[in-house]
């Protein structure tokens, strides 16, 4: 059952990839809110057949106040406000580079653990958050033509801090959901979370372009279907693969071999996308997992 649930993992790892670069196209195509309001949507959907199938009850009627209330806070921070930053990521900078800034959640997680948590950091730890750090710094460096001496732009700085906030809130999210979740079941759980993410995006597309976005989106077929695809794979199948590989496996394993997704976009960015990627970008990607790795021994 273990060797199992390290395949289930590595499986999430391939969902996180693909429902990345589905994410990225459908973001250029009809919008960050949009996206984001439709993918929890269908991914609501999936989980609500998902819970049926699984333990009779298709929404989590039986859930205790707390986990309501926590669950709910992780879904707006580590949806609404942590996705907006993220596929603005993916928009100005591509899925690639923005995965591996998401590298950080975890050791960001473990930090927050330790300060509100009383959860504690060994040494080792330390060490990997250092080398998922320095990962990161040189693929971001290794994307620059050392031939062009042109200073960074406008749009990649936006990207970068984009998408360290979307791990910094993915980071605080999973605090809340680790504060809420307790004995309840983690698949109904992730149902409340999704539900309140619907909501919240819903108001902020009605605050920010009165719903135009999302009917507009209904009328774009290949954005929808790449959401759709994206959906597919990330907040249901990547989620449900997740579960089960954490309750069958160390959660140390699962971990790193769900962080394996910057290496795992590299091939199909450059042999589908026909993306030139540089030596230096792909180190820093191989060094930001290898701190992932090192962070969980």
């Amino acid at each position: 059952m273990q060797r199992i649930g390290e395949l289930a993992a590595f499986g999430t790892a391939i969902c996180w990839t693909v429902s990345s670069m589905f994410f990225e196209r459908a973001t250029k195509r009809v919008g960050v809110l949009a996206v984001n309001f439709y993918k929890l949507v269908f991914a609501f959907g999936f989980l609500v057949v998902a819970g049926a199938a699984s333990r009779g009850m298709p929404l989590p009627l039986d859930a205790p106040r707390d986990a309501w209330i926590f669950l709910s806070l992780s879904g707006l921070v580590g949806f609404v406000v942590s996705d907006i930053f993220l596929f603005t990521a993916y928009k100005t900078i591509g899925s690639r580079i923005t995965l591996l800034f998401i590298a950080l959640s975890p050791p960001l997680t473990a930090a927050l653990g330790f300060l509100f948590l009383g959860e504690t950091m060994r040494p080792l730890a330390i060490v990997g958050m250092g080398l998922v750090v320095a990962g990161i710094v040189i693929a971001v460096l290794g994307r620059r033509d050392p031939s062009v001496k042109a200073r960074m732009s406008r749009d990649d700085k936006r990207g970068y801090f984009f998408a360290l906030f979307s791990a910094i809130g993915q980071s605080v999210g999973m605090i809340f959901t680790k504060r809420g979740i307790g004995d309840y079941d983690a698949l109904s759980g992730t149902q409340i979370r999704v539900l309140i993410g619907v909501v919240g995006f819903a108001v902020a597309s009605v605050l920010a372009e009165r719903g135009r976005n999302l009917r507009a989106a209904v009328r774009d077929a290949p954005g929808m279907k790449a959401t759709f695809n994206g959906a597919i794979f990330g907040p249901f199948i990547g989620v449900v693969l997740s579960l089960y590989a954490v309750q069958q496996t160390n959660a140390g394993v699962v971990s790193t071999l769900m962080a394996l997704s910057p290496v795992l976009i590299i091939p199909p960015t450059i042999l589908l996308f026909k993306q030139k990627v540089r030596f230096l970008e792909i180190a820093g990607a191989i060094i930001a997992v290898a701190g992932s790795a090192v962070f969980f021994l």
